[in-house]
């Protein structure tokens, strides 16, 4: 797998069916390797190791339905509250993040209404804060480090 713009990080990995897994320690399971979950477990990593986020406030892959379609996000964070602080949308290294993106996350997040957004091919990251009274994002140098407040 090509390498990211992260630091390095240890994976366990497994043979199945001829493809090869990651073990993605949110979901507890193997999860076959793409290109695109290569950089949501280097993400994950990121959160839990980089930012100190809980690991039991993360969670992957859930479906959530907006404009009556289902969709699935890639990585939230909780808050103690229940409420989501982190929106995380992960695309493949050789997708190229566009307003196209944002304008994804953004829909997303109407439903959501988690405080901050990433969105990351891992090679690029960006960060932004929401701004509800105005309904704009702030772009943001990084994601705030876990406190508990």
């Amino acid at each position: 797998m090509q390498k990211l713009n992260f630091p390095a990080y240890s994976f366990r990995f497994k043979n199945s069916e001829n493809k090869v897994a990651i073990f993605d320690e949110i979901r507890k399971k193997f999860i076959i390797l793409t290109p695109e979950e290569w950089v949501r477990q280097h993400t994950v990593q990121f959160l839990l190791q980089e930012k100190k986020y809980p690991k039991s406030y993360l969670n992957v892959e859930k479906l959530i339905k907006v404009n009556d379609l289902q969709k699935r996000y890639d990585v939230v964070v909780f808050q103690p509250d229940g409420s989501i602080f982190l929106l995380i949308e992960c695309k493949a290294p050789e997708v190229k993040i566009t307003q196209d993106t944002f304008d994804q996350i953004a829909r997303y997040n109407l439903k959501l209404n988690a405080q901050y957004l990433m969105v990351t091919n891992g090679l690029n990251h960006y960060f932004c804060q929401m701004n509800f009274e105005k309904e704009a994002y702030v772009f943001l140098k990084e994601l705030p480090n876990f406190s508990n407040q």
